[in-house]
């Protein structure tokens, strides 16, 4: 799913998925910022945990290029943000908000902001679109059913070394 913002009179292209998860908002963030947890289901591997103001590395399985991520606002059981390179041209902030339902399970909602509606903005939605919503199928699989969904899905992607 994808909107367009009104920033400062000027369009603005952002990623929103949302999933609903039967586990905790705390096991949901653990899952997010524990780069052990993390790499069982999205990224190989991480070189240390998603935490404020600190920047990390992420190497996926399917790339030969290293990601920094750098923590944003990390609010335990509730929200996870950062800023990475979801985009070649910029780095863009992404924000996955954590809400309790009822029923125990919690509502994961990310958004990646934002790239303006040119040729480069729309590459960047249309694949970050798509990428945040196998994240979220991902962490679901993972944290249901211990299951990592990646493990092989893109390995036709893998970059030469």
């Amino acid at each position: 799913m994808f909107y367009f913002r009104d920033t400062m009179n000027t369009e603005a292209l952002e990623i929103r998925q949302t999933i609903q998860i039967y586990k905790t908002p705390l096991e949901v963030y653990e899952a997010i910022a524990d780069p052990a947890q993390l790499s069982q289901y999205f990224i190989a591997r991480s070189t240390g945990r998603l935490e404020n103001n600190i920047e990390i590395i992420w190497h996926f399985p399917e790339f030969t290029t290293a990601v920094p991520v750098t923590g944003a606002t990390m609010v335990q059981g509730k929200l996870v943000s950062f800023y990475w390179g979801g985009s070649e041209q910029q780095r863009t902030l992404v924000e996955i908000s954590l809400e309790e339902q009822q029923n125990g399970s919690t509502k994961v909602s990310v958004s990646e902001k934002s790239m303006p509606p040119s040729e480069a903005g729309i590459k960047w939605l249309a694949g970050n679109s798509g990428g945040w919503a196998n994240f979220l199928a991902c962490l679901k699989a993972y944290l249901e059913y211990g299951i990592n969904l990646r493990k092989g899905a893109f390995d036709f992607m893998r970059t030469a070394s």
